[in-house]
């Protein structure tokens, strides 16, 4: 397990190798899942994980919310799924060509575990206000200045956000390696890290198959 502060803020991110204990069987399991489309703006497929998914990482992740965000309270699953990114570039959403955050409440955690080789994700700092997350006192703040943004320039080119733009500072990039999980507070902006021509297939054994899950800390 590495910890990391990430940028001005310093805000805690882990990154944790060998998260699952057989992640071959993972994989296997994907290559059988019935993916649908995702929902809330995920710009791909989605399924659903193994019943005991949880009871094998909890070891990794109980130590990560223990050792990197202070927590040894209770821990409530919001949602998990295998997801793959398939939406190409010229079909993005103007949101979905921008960093985005989760939710605003602090105590919400995102994880990302990498089940193949691909792209990771990437942070950033907002140039304007300078935020890199966003919590309720921000928020409509952070969205005002957004959008005279855009008005002012025009939407952002139909790619992903993976590197610095005139609106956004990359603050960390956390490279995708086979059974590599990053996790970090959901009001971090983040994004996949989506290289241009990277394969978008929905084939779990060929696209960037990754378990997306959100925790709330009790």
């Amino acid at each position: 397990m590495v910890a990391r502060r990430i940028g001005a803020e310093r805000q805690p991110i882990a990154i944790v190798d060998g998260f699952h204990p057989d992640p071959a069987a993972l994989r296997t399991a994907a290559l059988s899942a019935r993916f649908a489309p995702g929902r809330h703006h995920y710009p791909g497929v989605r399924a659903a994980l193994p019943p005991d998914y949880f009871v094998a990482v909890r070891p990794a992740l109980t130590a990560v919310l223990a050792g990197v965000f202070g927590h040894r309270g209770g821990v409530s699953l919001l949602d998990a799924s295998f997801s793959i990114v398939t939406t190409p570039p010229a079909q993005l959403s103007v949101t979905q060509r921008l960093p985005h955050i989760d939710a605003t409440d602090p105590r919400r955690i995102a994880l990302v575990h990498y089940l193949g080789e691909g792209d990771g994700t990437a942070f950033f700092r907002h140039r304007a206000t300078g935020f890199e997350t966003i919590d309720t006192a921000r928020a409509a703040g952070y969205l005002a200045a957004l959008n005279d943004e855009l008005r002012r320039d025009g939407d952002p080119p139909p790619a992903y956000i993976a590197d610095s733009t005139p609106l956004f500072e990359r603050t960390a990039l956390v490279a995708a390696q086979p059974n590599r999980a990053v996790i970090y507070r959901s009001s971090l902006l983040h994004s996949g890290a989506i290289a241009p021509g990277a394969a978008l297939g929905d084939d779990p054994a060929r696209g960037r198959l990754t378990v997306t899950a959100f925790l709330m800390l009790e």
